[in-house]
């Protein structure tokens, strides 16, 4: 996909991914596209949670800094 997919959009569709894998009855190239598709969706889903751990900790950071000198 070109686009980068939001968080919640990675997510529903990993979800989607997850649960066509779980099902059965797909060919082992279905299969393996599904998973490959899953693994690229996961990735996306950490770097956009890692992204956001990155904002709260300079946001904790700010305040305590505030915090501090006050």
């Amino acid at each position: 996909m070109t686009t980068e997919l939001g968080y919640e959009a990675a997510r529903d569709e990993l979800v989607e991914v997850v649960r066509k894998l779980e099902a059965g009855g797909l060919s082992l190239e279905e299969s393996i596209k599904l998973w490959e598709r899953g693994e690229a969706l996961a990735r996306t889903c950490e770097q956009h949670l890692a992204g956001a751990r990155e904002r709260i900790d300079a946001a904790l950071a700010v305040v305590e800094e505030d915090v501090s000198e006050g």
